[in-house]
């Protein structure tokens, strides 16, 4: 596997987990109004839950891969849309102040990544968009995602370490860290699409 794919794969994961999503803005939230301490369960609700459905995407992209492999291509193309689409929102959005949680419990934070499409979507476009080309043993696919969700639960570590923090300087600097990220973005989408 070319250094460069390998390279744009990084830059395509670490944008996509240190973006606020459903699981960043919950445990910023939760660290913002209860603290770390009260909010130990539900974060470890959402790590295991995010390394459980990259698995899910693993198995899934590996089945796809040994039953449909006409599909892998397909799936590189939603995947490139997926990600411009995700450029254009990151450059359009803003900062919006979401409701508190009221309680911080595991099975809430383990059931949120379930029904995070964002994960979904991340895992398997990651995986359609650099890593098929080059191999498509589940060992090679669960070892990927393993390291997007290894990825993910840093990024979801620091927005609970950075608290509030990130909270204000995102607020302030929205305009110009989301153009920053949306056209790091469409450049992968040019990469993915190259070669």
């Amino acid at each position: 596997m070319p250094i460069y794919v390998l390279g744009n794969f990084f830059i395509y994961s670490i944008i996509n987990a240190f973006t606020p999503g459903p699981g960043n803005i919950l445990a910023l939230n939760t660290v913002s109004n209860y603290g770390v301490k009260k909010g130990k369960p539900l974060f470890g609700g959402i790590f295991l839950g995010y390394y459980v459905v990259q698995i899910i995407c693993a198995v899934f992209v590996f089945g796809v891969s040994a039953f449909l492999p006409n599909m892998l291509g397909i799936m590189k193309y939603i995947g490139a849309a997926y990600i411009l689409w995700l450029a254009i929102h990151i450059a359009l959005s803003k900062p919006t102040a979401d409701d508190t949680e009221k309680s911080a419990s595991f099975i809430k934070g383990f059931l949120l990544q379930f029904v995070n499409i964002k994960i979904y979507l991340f895992g398997i476009t990651a995986l359609t968009g650099y890593i098929t080309d080059y191999s498509t043993s589940l060992w090679v696919l669960l070892l990927f995602e393993i390291i997007i969700a290894t990825i993910g639960t840093t990024a979801t570590l620091t927005w609970i370490g950075m608290g509030v923090l990130i909270q204000k300087t995102y607020q302030k600097h929205y305009r110009i860290i989301n153009l920053v990220l949306a056209l790091t973005l469409s450049e992968c989408v040019y990469s993915m699409l190259k070669y």
